[in-house]
């Protein structure tokens, strides 16, 4: 009875010792199959690019020929001939002031002066008969003064008529207003029937070419800002416009905006007079390290990045705070957070988290 019972217990241990040595496998293999696997991520080294150092400035667009129409007369507007935002050509008639009353002076100028010419014409006619009679000895030297004396009398009051007229017709002129070149109209703020004085804004016309940019520079830059710096012209969405460089620098501080006017000539049709815009000055270029606007993830305000670091041979994909800078092409300057040669993971980064392994490809 002792020796089947002694059986049966090392049977028992045998059995035991043969399973345990059997499922120790089975264990290794399954905590191998449950371990994380390495995500394939596509990756960028980091290296120095050339990154503006630069400043957005908010610029106005202006027209280096620019008129502000006023009017050179009083009295009331009988007609409007444009409307704003009308193409015109210089002469061109843009508005007209009552001219009756100008008219009138005018008519009675011309004949006062046609008066002034037959007198004239008369003393000419006599003068010459004078000379003839004196020569015969008919008539005295006293005579022959007195008609070269009137002669010239009215040949002085005919001449002084006649630039009265002149003066008269061209102040007429002054009731039409014209256009002083090529350009587009501006705002209109007068109707007909409005008593018009020297005073009165009547309208613009700009020539919609030769546009600059007007930026002021704060005065702390003013050691640095210099002809040829080149500048970006943007427009509200940050989007370039146009590259221009600054072509002029006043000499003077503006007094309200304690800043200094530089000037920018500016080409594209898509700018137009007294536009408001975005002039980013570039100062200097210096190396610095970008990474793809794509691999960059924002949370709570902040910017991050994903690296891929080598750990013990394997990778593992790390978070990043980041500071950026402005954007070149598709790269964002890297102000600081990364440094040359770090492995920027730029695919699947919606699906990596602190730590996970990963496999760079590239």
């Amino acid at each position: 009875m002792y020796r089947k019972n002694r059986f049966a217990i090392s049977s028992l241990v045998l059995a035991t010792f043969l399973s345990a040595c059997s499922s120790k496998p089975a264990q290794q293999a399954g905590a191998e199959a449950g371990a994380p696997q390495a995500m394939p991520v596509q990756t960028v080294t980091v290296a120095p690019q050339p990154v503006p150092v630069s400043d957005e400035y908010v610029s106005t667009i202006k027209s280096r020929r620019s008129a502000t129409i006023m009017p050179q007369v009083t009295g009331n507007l009988v007609q409007i001939s444009v409307r704003s935002g009308d193409r015109v050509k210089a002469g061109q008639l843009l508005m007209v002031i009552d001219p009756l009353k100008q008219e009138a002076t005018v008519a009675t100028q011309k004949s006062t002066e046609q008066q002034k010419l037959a007198v004239f014409e008369y003393n000419q006619v006599e003068v010459e008969r004078q000379r003839k009679l004196f020569a015969a000895g008919v008539t005295s030297r006293d005579t022959l003064d007195q008609a070269e004396q009137a002669y010239k009398n009215s040949k002085a009051d005919y001449e002084s008529s006649t630039a009265a007229s002149k003066s008269q017709e061209n102040e007429l002129a002054y009731y039409r207003i014209r256009a002083p070149f090529d350009g587009i109209v501006g705002d209109v703020p007068v109707h007909v029937g409005d008593y018009v004085a020297s005073s009165t804004l009547l309208t613009t016309v700009d020539e919609n070419r030769d546009l600059e940019a007007y930026i002021y520079i704060p005065t702390e830059r003013a050691g640095e800002v210099r002809r040829g710096l080149a500048v970006d012209i943007l427009d509200n969405s940050g989007k370039q416009i146009e590259r221009t460089a600054i072509d002029f620098i006043s000499p003077q501080v503006d007094d309200q905006l304690q800043g200094i006017l530089a000037k920018a000539a500016v080409h594209s049709p898509l700018l137009r007079t007294e536009q408001l815009v975005k002039a980013k000055v570039v100062w200097s270029t210096e190396p610095a390290p970008t990474v793809p606007v794509l691999a960059v993830t924002r949370l709570g305000g902040q910017t991050f990045v994903y690296v891929a670091e080598n750990n013990n041979g394997k990778y593992v994909a790390k978070q990043r705070a980041v500071k950026l800078g402005d954007t070149i092409g598709n790269e964002y300057a890297v102000q600081a957070g990364l440094n040359n040669g770090d492995k920027v993971i730029v695919s699947g980064t919606q699906f990596l988290v602190d730590g996970a392994p990963v496999q760079p490809l590239g």
